[in-house]
């Protein structure tokens, strides 16, 4: 029998090369430092809304101009950094629209906001959904209860009023009044109140930048609602949460109310919303 062949050179130990592929394979998971130094640029051009000279852009981003210039050399040839002939100044190029419509085009704003509110239940141990603007007016699409169910006949597909639900005063106060305003003279006629009546609640939400409610709808169940916003700086759904009075903490900037906003800043930046747009 012809002895075994090595698959290994001569001189080079097997512990040498698991050593190595250990080498290499930490290496794949550190990244490539140059491309996230170059991503600063790219950065500071996605956030800056007019174009920028050389030497600006390369300060923000924390880097020489000569070092800046070699790195934007090349996102001009991948066009995703562009450059105005005359005045010189630099800004993001077609290629980088063309990927922000892509992860446009795919991003599903309620699929994201099930997947961040299950974390966000399990943080606060507190029922949360979500909902969106329907036919019939805001509609719950999404439920997840707490360990502790607060006792509310709230089910999926429910529409939640408008000026008694912490739901519908989010809608009320974000959405274009030509889209609300059927419903609310109903609402209105039914409580005999007028418009005046109700607007210092809408002005409030639009203050605060989310809804609060205490008991409204239901005797002692307490409410919040959050905006997430998307693309275009309109209103693409609420996060909310609600629980019992005595274990809710219904203050602004409590625990609930900062984690509700936390998490709805991050799903409109998913959704490419940028907060200087409003």
């Amino acid at each position: 029998m012809p002895p075994l062949q090595s698959a290994l050179p001569d001189d080079e130990d097997p512990l040498d090369a698991a050593d190595s592929a250990d080498a290499a394979e930490e290496k794949t998971r550190s990244g490539i430092q140059s491309i996230e130094v170059g991503f600063r640029l790219l950065d500071v051009l996605t956030n800056e809304p007019r174009a920028m000279m050389l030497r600006d852009l390369a300060q923000r981003a924390g880097m020489s101009p000569a070092k800046a210039h070699r790195y934007l050399v090349s996102f001009l040839r991948l066009g995703l950094a562009s450059q105005d002939p005359v005045s010189g100044r630099y800004e993001l190029g077609g290629f980088a629209l063309q990927m922000g419509l892509a992860r446009l085009a795919r991003v599903d704003g309620v699929r994201l906001a099930r997947i961040a509110l299950a974390e966000l239940r399990d943080r606060l141990d507190q029922t949360v959904g979500i909902a969106v603007w329907g036919n019939q007016g805001p509609t719950v699409v999404h439920w997840m209860e707490s360990s502790h169910p607060a006792k509310a006949s709230l089910k999926l597909g429910d529409v939640m009023p408008l000026l008694s639900s912490a739901t519908g005063l989010l809608f009320a106060a974000y959405l274009p009044r030509s889209k609300t305003q059927p419903m609310l003279d109903r609402e209105l006629a039914a409580l005999k109140q007028t418009m005046a009546d109700v607007e210092p609640l809408i002005a409030e939400v639009r203050e605060r930048g989310a809804a609060r409610v205490e008991g409204m709808l239901l005797p002692s169940i307490h409410a919040f609602c959050t905006p997430v916003f998307d693309s275009t700086g309109e209103l693409a759904l609420g996060l909310i949460a609600l629980g019992h009075e005595g274990a809710f903490d219904t203050h602004w900037g409590g625990e609930i109310d900062s984690a509700l906003r936390e998490c709805a800043r991050g799903l409109s930046y998913e959704l490419g919303y940028k907060a200087e747009t409003r």
